[in-house]
């Protein structure tokens, strides 16, 4: 992954996309950021990985959708049509890297086979069914969507 985001900016900045050159290094850097604070655990001990693994980028790659869907609510209500359009190209880009994401009906079969895997005894088993669905299913799962169906699975 971390090749294909390399190779990406090559060809960004070949291209001039300034905007989308922008969008990858920031992506870079976060990567760069992770890979830094992997390397000592909370006690300030070295932990001996230098780079995280493909399934933590494409966490932190979720998790800055995220924040930028966050963002695009907040500018649509503040009536920031620039930055919403802003935060819709930089959403484009960062999702080219992350794999086709599931179906609505996708999810739920998961869920399903999830919730008949686990047998979950009520909301308190609610976070093994979800542990499991983050195993299998990171990068490819809305698990926002997959929290509101393996609670109206389990209830």
């Amino acid at each position: 992954m971390r090749d294909e985001i390399n190779a990406a900016v090559k060809a960004a900045m070949k291209a001039g996309e300034k905007s989308r050159l922008t969008t990858l290094r920031m992506i870079t850097a976060a990567i760069k950021d992770r890979d830094i604070a992997a390397r000592v655990d909370a006690n300030g001990k070295q932990t001996g990985i230098e780079q995280v693994g493909d399934d933590e980028i494409l966490q932190l790659l979720q998790k800055m959708i995220k924040q930028r869907r966050e963002s695009i609510a907040t500018y649509e209500t503040a009536g920031r049509k620039d930055l919403v359009a802003q935060e819709q190209a930089e959403i484009g880009i960062i999702e080219a890297f992350l794999p086709k994401q599931m179906t609505e009906e996708e999810v739920k079969a998961a869920v399903a086979e999830a919730v008949a895997e686990i047998k979950p005894d009520g909301m308190k088993d609610m976070g093994k069914v979800m542990g499991v669905l983050k195993s299998r299913y990171t990068g490819r799962m809305d698990f926002a969507k997959a929290s509101a169906a393996v609670k109206a699975a389990i209830s």
